[in-house]
């Protein structure tokens, strides 16, 4: 049998992504996704188009269409390949705020107990694949609003002589004493599962947290997915709203491609309980007016959008990623894509069939 990669959320932005870079590679790839997108965030979030690409693009891609919450089912798939598993990519979520607040227990088991599933039906029958977590810079909770800084014309920024400023903010940030959101909550248990297999039980584990995780294949909705779903308002005409902070609250953006480069690195040369902040960092970055000026210029139309003083509970103001530690371990890895590359990217993949679908 082949060597095969496990990716869970496999028809979504970052389990997509790695299911063609892993299959170019000569993996078997087992895809485990279920569409809750379309469950939390209705049609228009479904990956149905994305999970069906696969299907039909990759000969070497099986699919399971199965909840990562159903331990027996999960139990199956990983008995079927067993030590025959190289890696285990864990993208599968419930990645939003205002969701998790309106169902705080699937929220919980979704992105905690669908992780400890995984962690452990790993250590029973693949511990020596690496086990690789799409964490989030939202463990650590509104903290980076606590920092100093400077309100610009488009844009917040941290203040010039900030440790931060250079090249952003590094892991030693505390997740203690903020607030998180649910969803932030639920994602720092997962996050602390995974480090602690690979201290504990000395499994090659690592949390990537990442800011704003995008590329042309996400499914983007008003609650998830900043880049892809203002592209798409911007290029269907759909009514979009900016949630607080002027507009000018800063996110960093990372390609799918980008990242899933990291993973490989990861792959390569894996360690054990690491911890990686992983975003485009000062090289890939802009505030929500930039990326709306900068979507205007790409479709040549006017953005319709509002504006509503209340921002959503734990949103951070400016974060940027400090991406020395993971290029110090792996200095192989570097940001290949800019916010107006990838956003062109996401016109060119994604208008014709937005327009099809309006």
């Amino acid at each position: 049998m082949p060597q095969v990669v496990l990716i869970t959320g496999s028809a979504g932005l970052i389990g997509s992504e790695a299911a063609r870079f892993f299959s170019a590679r000569g993996f078997r790839v087992v895809g485990i996704d279920n569409d809750m997108r379309a469950r939390l965030f209705g049609a228009e979030a479904s990956t149905a188009w994305n999970r069906e690409r696969l299907i039909q693009d990759l000969p070497n891609y099986v699919h399971a269409n199965l909840d990562i919450r159903d331990r027996e089912q999960l139990e199956e798939v990983f008995r079927t390949y067993e030590r025959n598993i190289r890696l285990v990519i864990h993208t599968a979520a419930q990645p939003s705020h205002d969701w998790a607040a309106r169902d705080p227990h699937a929220d919980f088991t979704i992105n905690a107990n669908g992780t400890l599933n995984l962690l452990e039906l790993t250590w029973r029958f693949c511990p020596h694949a690496p086990f690789v977590f799409t964490s989030t810079n939202k463990v650590y909770g509104d903290t980076p609003n606590s920092l100093p800084l400077v309100e610009l014309e488009k844009r917040w920024e941290i203040a010039s002589d900030h440790t931060y400023f250079e090249h952003g903010i590094d892991e030693t940030m505390s997740i203690d004493r903020s607030m998180h959101s649910l969803f932030g909550a639920s994602k720092v248990a997962a996050d602390v599962l995974v480090q602690e297999y690979g201290r504990y039980f000395g499994m090659k584990t690592a949390c990537f947290r990442g800011g704003c995780l995008t590329g042309p294949s996400h499914s983007g909705t008003q609650l998830h997915g900043f880049l892809a779903y203002l592209m798409k308002c911007a290029a269907t005409g759909t009514p979009y709203t900016v949630f607080g902070y002027e507009g000018k609250q800063v996110r960093d953006n990372i390609h799918s491609a980008d990242l899933i480069a990291a993973f490989w690195e990861f792959f390569q040369a894996p360690r054990s309980g690491e911890v990686y902040n992983m975003g485009g960092g000062r090289d890939c970055n802009c505030s929500m007016l930039e990326a709306i000026e900068i979507c205007e210029q790409i479709t040549g139309k006017k953005l319709d959008w509002t504006y509503s003083e209340q921002n959503r509970a734990g949103d951070h103001i400016w974060w940027i990623s400090d991406t020395r530690r993971f290029r110090e371990h792996y200095p192989n890895w570097s940001i290949r894509h800019d916010v107006s590359a990838i956003l062109e990217e996401i016109y060119a993949a994604n208008h014709q069939r937005w327009r099809q679908a309006g």
